[in-house]
């Protein structure tokens, strides 16, 4: 491939990936824009969410660029239930506590599933990630400091749980490199509509509510499609940062759409963890490329 070839590639990769965080970080401003409850949205938003994300599965095969099988196997269905988990996890959690807890809680995802692989597979993580995530840790340690005798501790504690669950879920992708991920992420959303009716009437909200979960199901499929195809165009560390993104836009969006302001211990919390994760970030990219400047 041609250096302006790559160059292209890359740019369009920095793109898709930046603007797929756009639609991660509404996520909390489309939570908390309806009076519906946590299945009632994961319903809707998996029955849209999934109609396009198979749509697209679907085109790209038939375009030969797309997962080469749609068979799940057992490894796929376990992917499709800790994503479902998770998922129900995440959207209940920005019902109970402030939308920047829940994205700077979520930024501790990498340093949770080191911990994973370590306990499972014994791969022991960088020093560097180690320390890292401690200073993350202490970060959502005053984080939730701040929610003691609070509404928000709730919901701080789903967001911890949601965070474990979807670093799990980072984990089985990785481990699971011939199951298809795109798909069972379809799936999963169309498992939480068909759960969310064993325990919720679904069709018992206003034509408003039914629009605002449907645009976060559109929202959700196209975050997810943005990051799979941009992220294919980048080095992890480098997608890894260009996705942090999504946490100030989430508290931006929050602020200005929602005129939602978390309290101090919040935003000192947030703070001390996205420094901490950039530069771990920045320094496993100028790592990659000082590799790469060896190699070449």
């Amino acid at each position: 491939m041609t250096e302006m070839g790559s160059d292209h590639r890359h740019l369009a990769g920095v793109a898709l990936v930046t603007g797929s965080t756009v639609f991660f970080a509404l996520a909390g401003v489309f939570t908390k824009s309806t009076t519906a409850g946590p299945w009632t949205i994961a319903g809707w938003r998996g029955l849209t969410g999934a109609a396009l994300i198979a749509a697209y599965v679907l085109w790209r095969r038939r375009q030969g660029a797309g997962e080469t099988t749609l068979r799940l196997g057992w490894r796929g269905w376990l992917l499709t239930v800790v994503g479902a988990v998770s998922s129900i996890l995440f959207i209940a959690s920005f019902k109970y506590t402030y939308v920047a807890n829940v994205a700077v809680i979520y930024a501790t995802v990498p340093f949770i599933a080191a911990a994973i692989e370590w306990a499972l597979f014994r791969q022991r993580p960088r020093s560097r990630t180690m320390a890292t995530a401690a200073i993350s840790f202490a970060g959502v340690a005053i984080i939730v400091s701040g929610g003691l005798g609070a509404v928000n501790l709730f919901g701080d504690l789903l967001a911890l749980a949601m965070t474990a669950g979807c670093a799990l879920y980072l984990v089985m992708i990785r481990a699971f490199r011939d199951t298809p991920a795109v798909w069972a992420a379809a799936v999963s959303a169309l498992i939480l509509f068909a759960a969310s009716w064993f325990v919720v009437d679904p069709l018992a909200v206003s034509a408003n509510d039914v629009v605002v979960m449907c645009a976060f199901g559109v929202s959700f499929a196209v975050a997810v499609i943005l990051w799979t195809e941009g992220a294919k165009l980048l080095p992890a560390a480098e997608a890894g940062l260009l996705g942090t993104a999504e946490i100030p836009l989430a508290a931006l969006f929050a602020w200005l759409l929602l005129a939602e302001l978390p309290p101090a211990t919040s935003v000192v919390g947030g703070a001390i963890i996205l420094a901490a994760v950039l530069v771990h970030a920045g320094r496993d990219i100028a790592t990659v490329r000082k590799d790469a400047t060896a190699v070449g």
